[in-house]
């Protein structure tokens, strides 16, 4: 979900998320801050953010949505010129960067209100895949079967997410050669039992 120059001028959600990414950046509001404070930053009404986004959570989930699109894209970008393992990298270092810390907390505190209700959180959590698509296909082009694929990019993107979690709960205790371990998980993996030796 890339915000065009076209959604910039489209439906009054569309104009308020770009109101909201601009104010605050690559960052997110932060949990305390009240749907009002969050209004008078962008100039707008908290009736008008309740109304289309519903509560803090819902504005989070749709700005954590649309940055993630964009980094996204960029993120393929590269990826059509690099390897499964250059991709893996590139993830590692976008997410890692210092100024991404409120995202990557934003990141797990609407995962963690999804978890309880997704219904309320339907855009957010359809984009939760969006990375294992994209490094599942960049397996398949180097010569993984499909299925092979996805679960080489499921456990992928779940060790990234494990690690960035445990970095947030105790920071300092993330291993430097995170990306490392992470792809030597693929190299290792068993080729599957068959029946018999089950």
């Amino acid at each position: 979900m890339i915000l065009s120059t076209s959604q910039r001028n489209g439906s009054a959600r569309e104009r308020l998320l770009v109101r909201l990414l601009d104010a605050f950046g690559e960052a997110l509001p932060p949990p305390e801050m009240s749907l009002r404070e969050i209004a008078a930053r962008i100039e707008t009404s908290h009736a008008l953010l309740r109304y289309h986004f519903g509560s803090l959570p819902g504005v989070l989930a749709a700005m954590l949505t649309a940055q993630r699109s964009r980094d996204n894209e960029a993120l393929l970008e590269a990826a059509q010129q690099g390897t499964f393992d250059d991709f893996v990298g590139a993830i590692w270092r976008a997410y890692t960067r210092p100024e991404q810390l409120s995202r990557v907390r934003g990141f797990f505190y609407v995962a963690g209100l999804a978890a309880y209700g997704p219904e309320d959180f339907r855009e957010f959590v359809e984009s939760i895949d969006d990375l294992t698509v994209m490094l599942s296909s960049l397996a398949e082009r180097e010569g993984l079967e499909a299925k092979a694929a996805r679960e080489v990019a499921t456990v992928t993107v779940a060790a990234f997410r494990g690690l960035l979690l445990q970095e947030l709960l105790t920071p300092g205790t993330r291993s430097e050669d995170a990306v490392t371990l992470i792809l030597r998980m693929r190299e290792d993996r068993p080729a599957p039992r068959s029946r018999q030796e089950r």
